[in-house]
């Protein structure tokens, strides 16, 4: 590797790590930040509206490819994702230094969402640019193993963000770190930003891009030649379906869900939790570069494959082996405590709620929001119509009721009696409060999470360099950003609420991992039968 390619690899690479660092950091500070610009609306209300935020960075990920995709591939790749880096940077500082709503009232909100807009718009540029300007760079034989790199930054991003969080908040202690303190982890990462620009503007643009230009092949209409021409359109869908979509919930359910499942579901400690998913991380970290190197070798598309086919048939296990060695008490209880929800069906909702808005407020949907929320294992059972839901625990009967027509100081003050009973019906009958740190397997728990990460590894180390083989040069930068943004910001953000709605659904704090696995499933077939492998493509090829 000569000096050239790695000052390319460590300026994307750094840059890339720098985004997603940013990114990460404002979902594992979003109960802290609902506290200081939700103020004006009650707890629950405000940390939904913090997540509403955080997901309203995901939802303009596409359009973001398409904005910087069409930047890239009619001005320049290094163009591109210089302006990226600068817009996601200074949103991220100015989030560090906006005041509080109870400072600037409902002002503060509103700028937050527009920031975290503009950050959501940057990394959907950001990644694109970074893995075509490798790619365009690498030798041939050899731009699996150079793009790995890049495929390390979202996991090395989500890593370092979770070492400034906790060691902010060890340092400074609990108290000061919600007051002040959480915005420390956006302030510091102005002097990232200072290094990543200084590295990207001493850059050169890529080989390919320049002979285009020179040869006055650029295209004048990307969006329109990418998504307007069948042939290049159904290599976007196939990217998307056979490929990114797979990918996506195999990397979200291997990092997020694994650590939502065990704080929120396994009652872990969230310190212990984080710990636990950075060393995995960590630990894996490296495979990236080995499956993108093997990628050059076998090729991109048997690896990735493979990845969600053994995701596919392991989540089921591993996420219960996660419950034996994490949460053994639970697991007894699961077991060995039936509860029943008794409910006419057409009285319970879908609980479906994507943008964290939607309430559900039946007699029947209570009591399942209750049950999913507090990992209770419940049967369904059939009720006559006009039947008002109620819960067996054990032998103790609960009544719900129907709060949809009640005013919300009664239907607060009536729920949260309903709330106190189940709790403490659920608790006698041996569901625990949370994980007890003397009965986790700390060693099985790591090696589980370890195993998960290993999957993101195998169909992530290699997807970049197969995104970018697929299309030609001069609509590469928006036809490959595109199916990755809608792959990982839409097939892998609606992972968390659909989950939760199959399982307030079944009953079964599992089911929601039957998600991943059709989406895998999906990406399987699709692969297979009609996705070719790229490895041998030429990437001059306009």
């Amino acid at each position: 590797m000569t000096h050239e390619e790695r000052r390319v690899i460590l300026a994307s690479s750094m840059g890339t790590v720098f985004e997603w660092y940013d990114f990460y950091v404002y979902g594992s500070l979003a109960a802290v930040i609902a506290q200081h610009f939700f103020s004006g609306l009650n707890p629950t209300a405000g940390f939904i509206f913090a997540l509403l935020t955080f997901a309203a960075g995901f939802a303009v990920r596409p359009f973001g490819a398409l904005v910087f995709g069409r930047l890239g591939d009619m001005v320049g790749r290094k163009y591109a994702f210089v302006v990226s880096i600068l817009i996601m940077g200074l949103s991220t500082f100015l989030v560090g230094v906006l005041p509080s709503s109870a400072s600037i009232g409902t002002a503060a909100p509103m700028i937050l969402l527009l920031l975290r807009l503009l950050q959501g718009l940057a990394l959907g540029g950001e990644y694109g640019g970074a893995a075509v300007y490798v790619a365009e760079h690498a030798p041939p034989g050899r731009r699996g193993f150079f793009t790995s790199w890049i495929q390390t930054t979202a996991t090395t991003g989500m890593f370092l963000s979770l070492v400034v969080v906790l060691g902010t908040r060890a340092t400074l202690g609990q108290e000061a770190f919600d007051a002040w303190g959480w915005r420390v982890p956006f302030l510091i990462s102005v002097l990232l930003l200072v290094i990543s620009v200084w590295i990207r503007m001493r850059l050169h643009e890529s080989p390919a891009f320049t002979r285009m230009k020179s040869e006055g092949l650029v295209s004048r209409a990307p969006i329109k030649e990418a998504f307007g021409r069948w042939r290049n359109l159904r290599l976007i869908l196939l990217a998307l379906i056979g490929l990114t979509a797979g990918q996506a919930v195999v990397w979200y359910t291997g990092q997020f869900y694994a650590l939502y499942f065990l704080t929120e579901t396994l009652g872990v400690d969230a310190n212990i939790a984080n710990i636990l998913v950075a060393l995995a991380l960590l630990l894996a970290c490296p495979f990236f570069l080995v499956f993108g190197a093997l990628s050059d070798r076998i090729g991109r598309k048997p690896i990735i494959m493979a990845g969600c086919l053994i995701a596919a048939l392991s989540y089921f296990p591993v996420f219960k082996g996660l419950t034996h060695y994490a949460n053994p008490a639970l697991e007894r209880a699961q077991n060995q405590a039936p509860v029943y929800v008794v409910a006419n069906p057409k009285d319970c909702s879908l609980q479906f709620n994507p943008v964290g808005i939607a309430s559900f407020t039946s007699a029947c949907d209570l009591l399942k929001a209750f049950m999913a929320g507090h990992s209770v294992h419940y049967v369904n059972q059939h009720a006559p119509e006009g039947t008002t839901a109620y819960a067996l625990v054990g032998e103790q009967r609960i009544d719900s009721f129907d709060g949809t027509a009640l005013p919300r100081a009664e239907f607060a003050r009536r729920n949260a009696s309903l709330q106190e009973e189940l709790r403490q019906a659920v608790r006698n009958h041996g569901y625990p409060a949370y994980a007890d740190p003397s009965q986790i397997n700390f060693t099985m728990v790591l090696l589980l999470l370890f195993f998960l990460v290993l999957q993101v590894t195998m169909v992530y180390g290699p997807i970049a360099a197969m995104l970018v083989e697929m299309f030609p040069t001069r609509i590469r930068y928006t036809s490959m950003s595109v199916p990755y943004h809608i792959g990982n910001g839409w097939f892998g953000g609606f992972l968390p609420p659909v989950a939760f709605a199959t399982v307030a659904t079944t009953g079964n704090m599992y089911d929601g991992l039957w998600y991943p696995i059709a989406v895998c499933a999906m990406t399987l077939v699709v692969g297979l039968l009609f996705v070719k492998e790229t490895r041998h493509n030429d990437l001059n090829a306009p």
